[in-house]
């Protein structure tokens, strides 16, 4: 089973084959992205150990999402031992997001 996510947005966005999930993360994403990807593989009779490929969509987007995202298919993809793929179809050993922009780091009050 192939395996595709897109965080870069406040809505989630799953892709199992060929269904579709979506679901409106938010503040959410840290703390209930792996049990949202379980509930949807166990909807499909499948487990970690189906999945083939991982595809993540590395950006331009949200730093956190894209960052929350690209941290949890670096972990399964690594774990499973499955190829990773960014939105372009290039094969990756690691995801590093793509933000569209440089950090916006404000400086230090004190």
């Amino acid at each position: 089973m192939k395996l595709y996510l897109d965080t870069s947005t406040p809505t989630t966005i799953l892709k199992l084959d060929d269904k579709t999930y979506e679901w409106e993360s938010g503040r959410d994403l840290a703390e209930n992205l792996l049990d949202f990807i379980h509930k949807k593989l166990q909807e499909n009779h499948k487990t970690w150990q189906d999945l083939e490929e991982i595809t993540f969509m590395s950006g331009p987007g949200s730093f956190t999402g894209l960052r929350i995202g690209a941290t949890v298919v670096n972990a399964l993809a690594s774990e499973l031992n499955i190829p990773l793929k960014n939105h372009k179809g290039e094969l990756q050993k690691i995801i590093v997001p793509d933000y569209g922009r440089a950090a916006n780091i404000s400086q230090p009050r004190k």
